[in-house]
């Protein structure tokens, strides 16, 4: 059965967070009913959380319905080879009105022994940045077990952190191990493997409205940690109307395309490609269809489509797998 496919969209899934706020409606369009939401999962099939398309012919089918039935068309010939019918990347929205925990993702290893999960290799893509923000992004040197125990038992471990102020535009790549914490006042676009495992070792002893303070993962996340220092901030070109190359690793590549005009894209088959409007808006022509974007859209397309044209002015993330 031959299946007529198109760019996909999907109802956001928005989640409360002790550290989130307002600014994912504010400026990226969401539709919060809270004081403190602080993700919004723009594709995902992870656990319980299942994208459910929102627009065209499949609307209320749920991707991974999608997926079982038409899984090459879907996902690609190359990705289908290596995944099956799993999708394997999950794409996010944050705003952190407040300061995150400072934690560790497992790699593929301990993930799958420990949780039968994929480990969480992820990218971040700054999209707006108060001017005193920060991030925190691995080791100032490198350290030993036993010196990250004793900094924090002796509340001295923000010492040991690298800390970065940062801007719009500004992009990190986190591999698995690296201690990182998203700091208040950012809104970011996170791209990650399909996987929600995280390992807290720092809260900053805050409490949540029931006034309990939040689960620490000390003993499973000191052997997940990378203590070698590690380069996160990546440089990369602005061509406009080019896809620029900004991360490319086993799990996922990502482009950033200052879009301003028109660009035709011809591609293979061998995967999805999801496309993530941090500024601006765009439309998308595809077979006479003429399909509209704004700022804090996600969209999908699926890898049965290999040609379409990108109109507008937009800063668009494009994500696949190569």
């Amino acid at each position: 059965m031959k299946m007529k496919l198109y760019p996909l969209q999907f109802n956001p899934i928005l989640k409360e967070r002790i550290w989130g706020g307002t600014k994912l409606e504010t400026l990226l369009n969401k539709p919060i009913s809270s004081e403190i939401i602080g993700e919004s999962w723009e594709i995902t099939t992870v656990g319980d959380d299942i994208s459910i398309i929102s627009n065209g012919y499949l609307k209320g089918k749920s991707l991974q319905e999608l997926i079982n039935t038409f899984p090459i068309e879907i996902l690609g010939i190359k990705v289908y080879e290596v995944f099956g019918k799993q999708f394997p990347l999950l794409f996010k929205y944050l705003d952190a009105k407040e300061n995150l925990s400072i934690q560790v993702h497992p790699n593929d290893v301990l993930a799958k022994e420990r949780h039968n999960s994929f480990g969480k290799t992820e990218m971040w893509y700054v999209i707006q940045a108060d001017p005193s923000a920060k991030l925190i992004v691995g080791l100032k040197k490198k350290s030993l077990p036993e010196e990250f125990l004793e900094s924090l038992e002796s509340k001295t471990l923000l010492n040991l952190l690298d800390t970065k102020s940062v801007k719009e535009g500004d992009v990190f790549f986190l591999n698995t191990g690296t201690v990182h914490a998203i700091g208040a006042g950012t809104v970011i676009a996170e791209i990650q493997q399909t996987s929600d495992i995280t390992y807290r070792v720092f809260d900053f002893d805050r409490i949540d409205k029931n006034g309990n303070t939040r689960e620490l993962h000390l003993d499973l996340a000191l052997d997940a940690i990378n203590y070698n220092v590690v380069k996160t901030k990546q440089e990369y070109k602005k061509t406009e109307n080019c896809s620029n190359e900004v991360v490319s690793c086993e799990y996922f590549t990502t482009n950033i395309i200052p879009l301003n005009g028109k660009m035709n894209i011809k591609k293979n088959n061998d995967s999805f490609r999801v496309y993530m409007c941090t500024k601006g808006d765009f439309k998308l022509y595809y077979k006479k269809e003429i399909f509209t974007y704004k700022m804090g859209d996600t969209l999908l397309l699926p890898a049965q489509i290999t040609s379409y044209e990108l109109i507008g002015k937009a800063i668009l993330l494009e994500i696949y797998i190569s």
